[in-house]
């Protein structure tokens, strides 16, 4: 390498902080890594070099170049990798040929807001691995707005911010929508992607609606699948049964369109409430005062955030409101807790102190993100607003503190709300308390609790084959009464010593304590699980037998993970869209 050279080649350091700096510098839009570098640059022009052997006769057309990834929680993060952008669908087909001739998998990226290794594996080679990022040029979005149902058609790199903008412009909208909108439609799709939305006791069912996950909306996709002798272009209706394992596929294959239906738009009213303690909050079946249970019953639409170490949780209470209330501040976009975007210096110089090795400090981390939230949402007139559906439910954009998380979902029926939630908080802070006794602070991020509905096929306003094969929120034949996903998220900073190991407890507890003719647990696919002693996603005993095992109880043998996984390998049997880790999960 000339001194030319050497001057421009970007260190890890070099190309992960340009993609910091991209961060900061590109919020609303997304978190791109910096330093798309050329395939074949040298540097000459005074650029960076191209660093990565180029793979061979790539095709033509395509734009490859090499660039940084991270994920959300910064935990998988390379210094280069070859990245492409498809300008079409027939691209991305070009590229699953190319791919299988010369011994290549393409992954497909999006927002990257994922802490799971569905679309890299830290520590893999990723020298025979294309990146190709939809987020370019595969973006189109089409509202028809006067169909039976109303639809929107969305390429896999949409986000759902520029969907719900489409949709509200024709007044259409969704009922359940995860908090941030710069998901692309195909990366919630691939994990089931849901909100924190659940009907009020007696709140009317709306045509369009569902209260699962996104991928119940789906009424047909098309992707990119092995004919018998090539890769080619399939479009599947909803009722067509092969296209249940594609509606939460893993990235087990490569969504190049979908068409989601929608609902009439509505307004929306969310107030915040700091002064209930976590006691009282999370009573327990039928218990007296501002439970959790009873704000679902009256609301239906609630998520409560409780900092560490603290007595009130931030508890979010979502409602129908045709007419602006006379306190409520009306809101014209999301986004709007504008305090936990840009964090105080005190906050963040804690999350240095943690990072540098002082986690007893987490007590008193906990208490300045409680105050900074009390704080905030009153300098900002938060506690109480009123908006459009979308514009009251996406809160989190990419300069939120981003943590790790670990948990998942019990599915049980509504009427066991208040007991699960008071079950799982007891524990978890009877375990905090233990280890704070003998000095130890393994956790230092807030519990998120939120409900929604299953995928119930009856939401589906066309003629539908079932629900999807593996969602997380598909119904459980043999336990019909069970309706309600219940999230039990805990967060903490990446590299606190011991985080992994009580995740790893926490993990156990759950899927023995949530494993009765009352509830049974289920992972939440984008976030961490299958915890080993010291990393996620290393519990052979769950990856290869535990997981399969929940996606066959109670559901027919002709729908369970078993054919679902064989539908994967029919569909791409050279394995151009997996991975190392994928192909542990599904072999």
């Amino acid at each position: 390498m000339t001194a030319q050279d050497e001057k421009f080649r970007l260190s890890r350091r070099g190309f992960m902080a340009a993609g910091a700096g991209a961060v900061a510098a590109t919020a609303f839009a997304g978190w791109t890594p910096a330093y798309a570098v050329p395939a074949g640059s040298s540097g000459s022009a005074g650029g960076p070099v191209s660093t990565l052997t180029p793979p061979p006769a790539f095709p033509e057309g395509i734009a490859l170049y090499q660039q940084a990834y991270q994920n959300w929680s910064k935990e998988i993060m390379l210094d280069a990798i070859w990245t492409c952008s498809p300008k079409t669908p027939e691209d991305v087909v070009r590229l699953a040929n190319w791919g299988h001739a010369n011994g290549y998998t393409i992954r497909p990226r999006g927002a990257m807001h994922g802490w799971t290794p569905l679309t890299i594996v830290n520590g893999a080679p990723v020298d025979k691995v294309i990146l190709a990022d939809t987020t370019v040029h595969l973006t189109g979005v089409s509202v028809n707005a006067g169909g039976s149902p109303a639809t929107v058609t969305a390429g896999p790199g949409a986000t759902l911010d520029a969907i719900t903008t489409a949709l509200q412009a024709q007044g259409l909208g969704f009922a359940n929508l995860p908090a941030p909108g710069v998901l692309t439609i195909a990366g919630c799709l691939a994990v089931d992607a849901h909100g924190a939305a659940l009907p009020a006791e007696g709140e009317a069912h709306v045509p369009g609606q569902t209260f699962g996950s996104l991928s119940n909306l789906v009424t047909s996709l098309t992707a990119v699948v092995w004919n018998g002798s090539e890769y080619a272009l399939e479009t599947y209706a909803r009722s067509d049964a092969a296209i249940k394992p594609l509606l939460t596929h893993l990235g087990r294959t490569f969504l190049t369109s979908v068409t989601l239906q929608a609902a009439p738009n509505y307004r929306m009213r969310c107030v915040s409430h700091t002064d209930i303690g976590w006691q009282e909050l999370f009573g327990a079946r039928g218990a007296s005062g501002r439970t959790f249970e009873k704000f679902v019953r009256e609301n239906g639409r609630a998520e409560a955030i409780w900092y560490p170490f603290t007595e009130r949780p931030w508890m979010k209470v979502w409602s129908l409101a045709p007419t602006k209330p006379p306190f409520s501040r009306e809101v014209t976009g999301p986004y709007n807790y504008i305090f936990s975007d840009n964090l105080p210096e005190p906050v963040t110089d804690m999350i240095g102190q943690i990072n540098a090795g002082n986690p007893g400090i987490a007590p008193a981390f906990g208490q300045i993100m409680y105050a900074t939230t009390v704080a905030g949402l009153a300098a900002t007139f938060s506690n109480d607003l009123w908006g459009w559906s979308k514009d009251v439910q996406f809160y989190i954009r990419a300069t939120t503190l981003r943590l790790t998380e670990g948990g998942g979902a019990v599915i049980t029926s509504r009427a066991n709300i208040g007991q699960v939630i008071h079950d799982f908080t007891q524990w978890f802070n009877g375990r905090m308390e233990y280890y704070r006794s003998i000095g130890q602070f393994p956790l230092n991020g807030p519990v998120e609790i939120r409900c929604c509905g299953l995928d119930q096929p009856s939401d589906v306003e066309v003629d539908s084959a079932g629900a999807p094969t593996i969602s997380a929120m598909r119904p459980r034949p043999d336990h019909p009464e069970w309706d309600t996903a219940i999230w039990l998220n805990v967060l903490g900073v990446p590299g606190t010593p011991g985080m992994f190991a009580f995740y790893r407890e926490m993990e156990q507890w759950m899927r023995n304590h949530y494993n009765n003719n009352d509830a049974t647990f289920r992972p939440e696919w984008s976030k961490g699980w299958a915890f080993g002693p010291d990393k996620p996603y290393t519990d052979a005993p769950i990856i290869t037998q535990g997981l399969p095992q929940t996606y066959r109880d109670g559901v027919p043998s002709s729908d369970n993970w078993d054919t679902a996984n064989a539908a994967y390998n029919a569909l791409d049997p050279h394995k151009v869209f997996s991975n190392t880790f994928l192909d542990q999960l599904l072999p």
